[in-house]
């Protein structure tokens, strides 16, 4: 049996005044606009604070990761809801 073998395509993007080529798997244009939010973001950052680019990488880190926790916290409430209604739904099939 063949399996597929994806080929990756080589990408370059310009995050906060630096180039960066990256080979992807998938389609390289959601790569170059998750490039293109970060290097807002760190933008956005430097021009509130002061500091180096590495003050403003961890500080872009920090708020991804803050917004990745949140993201989690809902789908799993998302997740135990649906859960609880799959249990009810199961409940008044079963009790006709």
């Amino acid at each position: 049996m063949m399996t597929a073998v994806m080929s990756r395509q080589a990408v370059r993007v310009h995050i906060f005044n630096q180039s960066y080529s990256l080979l992807v798997d998938g389609d390289p244009k959601d790569v170059q606009e998750i490039a293109h939010e970060i290097d807002e973001l760190m933008c956005t950052i430097a021009g509130r604070s002061s500091g180096d680019s590495s003050r403003v990488a961890v500080l872009a880190c920090l708020h991804l990761a803050d917004r990745l926790r949140a993201a989690e916290k809902q789908l799993k409430s998302f997740e135990d809801k649906s859960e609880r209604f799959a249990s009810l739904l199961e409940e008044a099939l079963t009790t006709d």
